[in-house]
């Protein structure tokens, strides 16, 4: 895809990734960057259109639709933590998360694709995670969540591959952002994610290793995946 000209929406895009891939659009030549939050005055940069958006509500999804009738590039990247166990406790953040990366995401893949499609063909990157694959003790939730994401981006590549429209899956360890503040590990800059991002979406690629994190579990599935996650656990 051809980012210089492109009409780009990205969601999520007050913060963290979201923030980096819309400055990396506009740096690249985007057109136009529907920079969607669901607080758009809390939206910084220049050089794009802040919208309104919770993509959880129906009736916001579809407004954006309307307003964003130009779009030729959508990029997924809301999210939200899911902290804790999923065999004790409540299951509210479970079902948040759910909510979001997987119900949220499809309520914006279908309501844009339809758009994608009068435009000629354009791009879907769903921004996932190395716990679409693998997860730790605490964070079951956020792997199934993410897991689903994943699932939900491999069917709608088949889906839409007849009308022009590359989906791309990015998966990422962690990035130096406020989702994972608490994280003491290594972390990849969000510049570094969006950058990586937007040059698979450039290559027409259908998958996005960012870094040696993701690299290394997508590698471990030809293995044993959770032999890899209990000694990774062991080396924290």
């Amino acid at each position: 895809m051809d980012i210089e000209g492109s009409v780009a929406l990205v969601t999520g895009a007050n913060r963290g990734i979201g923030r980096a891939v819309a400055e990396e659009l506009v740096a690249r030549g985007a057109r136009k960057v529907y920079a969607a939050a669901r607080r758009p005055e809390a939206v910084d940069l220049v050089g794009v259109e802040p919208l309104r958006l919770d993509i959880t509500n129906a009736e916001q999804v579809a407004a954006a639709a309307a307003v964003a009738h130009d779009t030729t590039l959508l990029v997924n990247n809301a999210g939200v933590p899911v902290v804790g166990p999923i065999t004790s406790g409540g299951l509210d953040a479970m079902r948040r998360g759910l909510d979001t990366h997987l119900r949220g995401s499809l309520n914006m893949v279908r309501a844009f694709s339809p758009v994608l499609a009068r435009n000629g063909g354009g791009a879907i990157a769903n921004v996932l995670s190395a716990m679409s694959w693998s997860t730790t003790p605490e964070a079951g939730g956020y792997h199934v969540a993410k897991a689903a994401e994943w699932a939900m981006t491999n069917a709608l590549r088949v889906e839409l591959a007849g009308e022009g429209t590359l989906v791309t899956a990015v998966h990422l360890g962690a990035a130096d952002t406020e989702f994972t503040a608490d994280y003491d590990g290594l972390k990849i800059t969000a510049a570094h994610a969006a950058a990586a991002l937007v040059d698979g979406i450039a290559a027409g690629s259908s998958e996005v290793l960012v870094d040696d994190w993701s690299r290394a579990v997508k590698a471990a599935l030809a293995d044993d995946a959770t032999a890899f996650a209990l000694g990774a656990l062991a080396r924290m």
